[in-house]
């Protein structure tokens, strides 16, 4: 798959990064270009005045006569010296340059001369002699910009050393990141094994650990289906050969009677693995309804109860079992409805199915200090407290003593509708009725 670069965190923050450095680097550079133009006017001015302190302590007082020039070969061709005794009369004036008049006020200011060029002029006065001394502007704003210059190509091979470093940071602090990536394109479709956050920063540990019990928790729902599927495999073999064998039994009959018993039987067997496939079908319903989440809703417990005992009714009349509610208050519960109806239903069917006949099981719904309880006895047999641990099982079948057996789904069904709902399964002996009692708690966090 092409990473689209856009995209990459990589490129971003080395973007952002260089961007940054070339930014600051380049305002670094203005303001020390700046700053050493302001500094250089400052000490070419302080420049001025030291030259103009150490001509006027060394000048002997005199007079030049008029359109006579005294040249200084020292003096540079940058810099105009000029000198004026208490009358006004030019005493010295620098060659090469035209003269520039005679300042009113000593100090600093700045003179265009004839030719247009700009000058520096700093003058000082003294008794009985003016002294000018002028920097041409030009000359003054080359050396200016040299200095400045000087001043900052020295930080300017600084921007690749960082970004180097930049870069160098940027890809050792994303190598785990890269690594993981490489691990997870490694992987094969089913491998559900945690990863490694090793090494990894700390902003992305959360993710993976995040990551780490998503796959968990698709490895348990993966294991749950395969142990699901090779159960329902090897429970549908009983059924389908008990139906072939009472197909060929009623192919074999050979006068109506036997062929009539061959009819009731195959049935009977129909029934039973049509009832398998259900209890199979809703078992893996809510299951999936468990992984995926089901919205709950706040509703009294008792409706479904009073539904399921509905559902119940005709197979209790059937077998001739008084079905009918010993206790019944109004007690809210977050809970889905339909599953509800379910769970309650399945413990009715398992009573009456279980209870022998002229028998009585009862449906009891109400309200405790810790949150709603759901409770079916019955006066069957009950069973045994060895194998009360595992009757919750998924095809786990009790054997009563009159031989009646189940799919083994009833009780796996309630288990994984009470683990939806955050409830708890308890069972144990009727004292009222002397054969099961299943009680269903939903604890506080359960009630609305």
């Amino acid at each position: 798959m092409t990473r689209n670069p856009r995209h990459s965190l990589r490129t971003r923050l080395l973007a952002w990064l260089l961007a940054a450095i070339v930014v600051a680097t380049l305002a670094q550079a203005g303001l020390a270009y700046t700053t050493a133009l302001s500094q250089a006017d400052v000490i070419f001015d302080r420049h001025l005045q030291k030259m103009a302190a150490a001509l006027a302590s060394g000048v002997a007082l005199g007079s030049l006569p008029p359109n006579e020039e005294v040249s200084d070969d020292r003096a540079s061709e940058d810099f105009v010296v000029q000198m004026w005794n208490a009358r006004g009369d030019p005493i010295f004036r620098s060659a090469a340059h035209q003269r520039l008049r005679q300042p009113a006020q000593p100090g600093f200011s700045l003179v265009h001369a004839l030719d247009g060029r700009e000058y520096r002029v700093y003058a000082q006065a003294s008794p009985g002699l003016t002294l000018l001394v002028a920097q041409d502007m030009d000359a003054r704003r080359d050396m200016a910009r040299t200095l400045a210059l000087r001043t900052i190509l020295p930080t300017l091979p600084m921007t690749p050393l960082l970004a180097l470093i930049a870069w160098l940071v940027v890809s050792r602090s994303l190598a785990p990141v890269a690594r993981l990536r490489a691990q997870m394109a490694a992987r094969k479709v089913d491998e559900l094994a945690p990863l490694n956050d090793r090494g990894l920063p700390a902003e992305i540990q959360p993710l993976i650990q995040e990551l780490n019990l998503l796959f968990e928790r698709l490895r348990q729902a993966f294991d749950s289906q395969r142990v699901f599927v090779a159960d329902a495999a090897h429970e549908l073999r009983s059924p389908l050969a008990a139906l072939k064998i009472q197909l060929q039994g009623l192919q074999r009959a050979g006068d109506d009677p036997t062929r009539e018993l061959a009819v009731k039987r195959l049935a009977a067997g129909i029934d039973r693995a049509g009832h398998l496939v259900d209890q199979m079908l809703v078992l893996a319903r809510q299951e999936a309804s468990v992984a995926e989440g089901v919205a709950l809703e706040s509703l009294d417990l008792a409706q479904p109860g009073f539904l399921a005992l509905s559902d119940t009714l005709a197979s209790a009349q059937a077998r001739q079992i008084d079905l009918g509610v010993h206790r019944a208050e109004s007690v809210t519960v977050a809970g889905n409805a339909e599953s509800l109806r379910i769970l309650v239903r399945n413990l009715l069917d398992n009573g009456v199915k279980y209870t022998p006949p002229g028998g009585t099981v009862d449906l009891s719904v109400h309200a405790t200090p810790d949150g709603a309880l759901v409770t079916v006895e019955d006066s069957g047999p009950g069973i045994p407290e060895k194998d009360r641990a595992r009757a919750l099982d998924r095809f786990y079948r009790v054997v009563d003593g009159a031989g009646a057996t189940g799919s083994g789904l009833g009780l796996a069904i309630v288990k994984s509708i009470a683990d939806m709902h955050g409830a708890t399964i308890v069972l144990d002996d009727s004292r009222r009725l002397g054969g099961l009692r299943v009680r269903v708690s939903f604890g506080l966090r359960s009630a609305a």
